[in-house]
C-alpha cells in the first residue's frame, strides 16, 4: 500500500517535475473578440511561475513565437514588507479572434533602459506634493496637502488632473525640471484647469442627493513604476459623507498604451453609514458633446480645450452591474456606482485623448474606443500556462 501512494504521488508530481525540468513554459494568449486588440496586458500569477523555480520574479523573461524577446515587468500588487513581486505583466497586439503563444523562462535580472520606459510616475514634493504619472499616450497629477496653504495659488480638491502630452516619451520629470509646463514646445502642454471639480475621473461619495469629498492627498506610495505599468496609492483624510467621517485609500493603475486608469478607492466608515454609493465625475464644459451607454457602462464627452488647443474626449467607464444612474451636480457629468458591500472598494476606469496627439480625432472615434475598451473589460484576454 505504501509503495502504491509513493507512485500516485510521484505520478501527480511529473507535469510539475517536467514543467521545472524543460526551464520554461507555454503561455497560450486568446482574444476571443471581433475586433483588434493593441497592446493587451498579460498577467502571469507566481503561482503560474512557480515551476520555473525563480526566486526573484525579476528574473523572468518572455519570448513571442518567433523567439523574440518581450518587455515584462514584475509587479508587486500587496507591498509586502519585502517588497517582493507577485505577478509579471508583458504585452501584445491581438488580431481579431487571434491565438498567440509566448515561452516564459528564467534568465539575468531585467534592468531597462530609460527609452523602455512607456509608463512612470512620482511623488513631486518641489510643486508642493504633486503626483504626477503618465504612460505614452496620457500624463495626469493629482494635489498633496502642501498646495492647500500655498500662498501663491492655494487649492483644497481631490481632483484628477489632465497633462496633454503629444509625444510617447515619458515627460512629467523634464516639465517639472524646466518649470514651464503651460507652454506647449512639442510635446504637448498643460491645458487644463481641473480646480474644485472632479476633473478627469475623481470621485467622492454620493449620499443624500448631493457629492461628499476629500481634501487633497497626505501620503503616497509606488507600488510599481515601468517600464509598462504604474500603480501607486493615494491616502485621504476622513472626511464627512453626511454625519459621518470616511476615510479614504485610492489605488491608481496605468498601463502602457492604455488612454483610461483604473482607479479604485477603499472607504473606511467611522460609523454606521449603510450601502455606499460613489460619484464618479467628469468635469463640465461649456461645449462638451456627450455620449452616455448605460448597458456597457460608460460616459464619453467630446469638448473645447482651453486656449483654444483643439479637442480632448474624456471618459469614464464602470461595471454595469454596480452602476445606480447617470447624473450631475453643478460642476460635474456624475456616475453613481455602488461600492462593494464587502470590502467598501469603488473600481472604476477613467482617462482621455487630445484630437492633437491622436489617434482619436472627433467624437464618434473616441465613443468606439471607449465602447471596446468597456467590451475588452467584459472579456479579458483569455490565458492559460502549461510546460513546455
Amino acid at each position: 500500500m505504501k509503495t502504491r501512494t509513493l507512485s500516485l504521488v510521484l505520478l501527480a508530481a511529473l507535469p510539475v517535475l517536467c514543467q521545472a525540468a524543460s526551464g520554461r513554459l507555454t503561455v497560450k494568449a486568446v482574444n476571443q473578440l471581433s475586433f483588434a486588440r493593441p497592446s493587451q496586458t498579460i498577467e502571469l500569477s507566481a503561482k503560474d511561475l512557480a515551476p520555473l523555480g525563480a526566486g526573484n520574479l525579476n528574473t523572468i523573461h518572455v519570448k513571442d513565437a518567433a523567439g523574440k524577446e518581450v518587455l515584462c515587468q514584475a509587479v508587486d500588487t500587496d507591498l509586502d514588507p519585502l517588497h517582493r513581486s507577485d505577478i509579471v505583466v508583458f504585452q501584445a497586439d491581438f488580431a481579431p479572434g487571434q491565438t498567440q503563444t509566448f515561452l516564459v523562462s528564467v534568465g539575468a535580472r531585467q534592468v531597462y533602459t530609460r527609452e523602455q520606459f512607456r509608463a512612470h510616475g512620482r511623488f513631486v514634493r518641489e510643486r508642493f506634493d504633486d503626483f504626477a504619472w503618465e504612460n505614452d499616450r496620457i500624463a495626469h497629477r493629482m494635489y498633496g496637502k502642501a498646495l492647500e496653504t500655498w500662498a501663491g495659488e492655494p487649492l483644497t480638491s481631490s481632483t484628477v488632473d489632465i497633462w496633454s502630452k503629444r509625444v510617447p516619451q515619458m515627460v512629467i520629470d523634464e516639465w517639472y525640471m524646466v518649470d514651464n509646463y503651460h507652454e506647449d514646445t512639442g510635446q504637448g502642454a498643460d491645458f487644463y484647469s481641473a480646480g474644485p471639480s472632479r476633473g478627469c475621473g475623481g470621485n467622492g461619495l454620493w449620499a443624500a442627493d448631493r457629492l461628499w469629498v476629500s481634501k487633497n492627498f497626505v501620503d503616497s506610495r509606488v507600488l510599481a513604476n515601468g517600464p509598462i505599468r504604474v500603480v501607486f496609492e493615494l491616502t485621504y483624510e476622513p472626511f464627512e459623507v453626511n454625519g459621518t467621517m470616511v476615510s479614504e485609500v485610492k489605488r491608481i493603475t496605468l498601463d502602457a498604451g492604455s488612454h483610461l486608469d483604473h482607479f479604485q478607492s477603499l472607504y473606511r466608515p467611522q460609523g454606521d453609514i449603510g450601502p455606499l454609493c460613489a460619484g464618479i465625475g467628469l468635469k463640465k464644459v461649456a461645449s462638451e458633446q456627450k455620449a452616455f451607454n448605460a448597458e456597457h457602462g460608460w460616459m464619453a464627452i467630446w469638448e473645447k480645450m482651453e486656449k483654444n488647443q483643439g479637442m480632448q474626449g474624456v471618459a469614464l467607464v464602470v461595471d454595469p452591474k454596480v452602476m445606480e444612474k447617470e447624473t450631475e451636480d453643478t460642476l460635474n457629468n456624475l456616475l453613481l456606482a455602488k461600492a462593494g458591500p464587502d470590502n467598501n472598494t469603488v473600481s472604476y476606469w477613467a482617462g482621455f485623448c487630445w484630437d492633437k496627439a491622436g489617434p482619436f480625432t472627433d467624437h464618434e472615434a473616441w465613443k468606439a474606443y471607449v465602447d471596446r475598451f468597456a467590451h475588452a473589460l467584459a472579456s479579458p484576454i483569455e490565458v492559460s500556462v502549461s510546460g513546455q
